[in-house]
C-alpha cells in the first residue's frame, strides 16, 4: 500500500547498536586522547611557535591552547564603515550606536563595509605571520576558522562573490602560495550549504608588481597600489555584491583599491572580511617608532 509507513524492531534494535557503537567510539577517542598527547610531547618534544612553552597536545598547528585562547574576537565601539575604534567621551555615546569614525566622514571609501577578526596585534598577529612568512601552512586552516565567524556579520544577500585579494604572479612564485587564498578556501568550506557565498579566485588579478606595503605611510602605499589590480572578467561581478578578503586590513589602501577596480567593473557593492585589522591608534604609534629610528 503506497503511503504506508512500516516499524520494524529489528531496525529499532540496529539503529540503538549503532548509536551504542558511536558513544562507545566517542568515549575511547576521549580516553585515549591524553595518551597521544602525552606519547606525542615525550616522542616528539617542540615548543609553541609564539610563545616557545613545551607543546602538550598533537597539532598540525604548533601553537599551544594557551596562545590560542589569546585570539578573540575584537570587541568596542567600531567604524561601521573601516570598523577602526571609534573613541566614546560618555557612558550615552557607548550605548549608542557608533558613527563612522572622522577619517571615513572626510573621504567616504569606496568599499561599503570592511569587518575583521580580531585586531592585528599579540598572537593573532603571530600567527598570521607563522603563515606568511614561516610557510607553517596548518595556520591557514586555523586563521580561516576565524575568519568564518565574521562572515555572519555581513548582510544576507544572495550571490555574494567571494574573492581573495591576488598576489602577483613573481611574488607568488617566490611565496608559494597566496595566503588571501588559503585563508578564503577554509573560511569557505566551513559556511553552511545554504550560505549565499560564491568563491572566485580568477575574476581579479595584480598585473603590476608593487613593494611590500609594510613599513609604509598611508601616501605611500596609494601611490604603490594605484593601478596595481585588474578585472578579467567584468561580466563575472556586473551587478553582484563582491566580498574581499585578505589576511590583514592595515590603512585599507589595498582593499580600497581593490573596490575601485571593482566597482569601475560594474559591481553593485564591495565589502572587506580580514583575519585581523590594525587599529589607528597602534598604526600611528608604530609609525612614529619607524620614523624615530630611521
Amino acid at each position: 500500500m503506497r503511503g504506508e509507513v512500516v516499524f520494524s524492531s529489528t531496525v529499532d534494535e540496529t539503529r540503538a547498536t549503532v548509536v551504542r557503537l558511536e558513544s562507545v567510539g566517542l568515549a575511547v577517542a576521549c580516553w585515549l586522547r591524553p595518551l597521544a598527547d602525552s606519547a606525542f610531547s615525550l616522542f616528539f618534544p617542540a615548543n609553541c611557535r609564539i610563545c616557545q612553552e613545551p607543546l602538550l597536545q598533537a597539532s598540525r598547528l604548533p601553537v599551544c591552547q594557551d596562545c590560542r585562547d589569546l585570539m578573540v574576537p575584537v570587541d568596542g565601539n567600531l567604524c561601521p564603515v573601516c570598523g577602526d575604534r571609534v573613541r566614546t567621551f560618555s557612558r550615552i555615546e557607548c550605548d549608542a550606536e557608533p558613527e563612522s569614525c572622522g577619517l571615513c566622514r572626510r573621504a567616504v571609501p569606496p568599499y561599503a563595509r570592511a569587518v575583521a577578526y580580531g585586531v592585528f596585534e599579540g598572537a593573532l598577529r603571530e600567527a598570521i605571520h607563522l603563515l606568511k612568512y614561516d610557510r607553517v601552512l596548518p595556520a591557514a586552516d586555523f586563521l580561516g576558522g576565524k575568519l568564518s565567524a565574521v562572515f555572519s556579520q555581513l548582510p544576507s544577500r544572495a550571490g555574494w562573490i567571494v574573492i581573495p585579494v591576488p598576489l602577483h604572479s613573481s611574488k607568488l612564485r617566490q611565496r608559494g602560495f597566496n595566503q588571501a587564498e588559503l585563508i578564503t578556501h577554509a573560511a569557505w568550506k566551513r559556511l553552511p550549504v545554504a550560505a549565499h557565498f560564491i568563491l572566485n579566485t580568477k575574476i581579479l588579478a595584480r598585473h603590476r608588481e608593487t613593494v611590500p606595503q609594510a613599513g609604509l605611510t598611508r601616501h605611500q602605499r596609494r601611490e604603490n597600489i594605484r593601478g596595481a589590480f585588474v578585472v578579467r572578467d567584468p561580466g563575472a561581478v556586473r551587478g553582484r555584491d563582491v566580498l574581499l578578503v585578505d589576511d590583514v586590513f592595515t590603512t585599507g589602501t589595498t582593499i580600497a583599491e581593490c573596490a575601485r577596480v571593482l566597482l569601475r567593473a560594474g559591481a553593485s557593492s564591495v565589502s572587506a572580511a580580514t583575519v585581523a585589522r590594525a587599529m589607528k591608534a597602534d598604526r600611528i604609534r608604530n609609525e612614529l617608532v619607524m620614523r624615530e629610528a630611521a
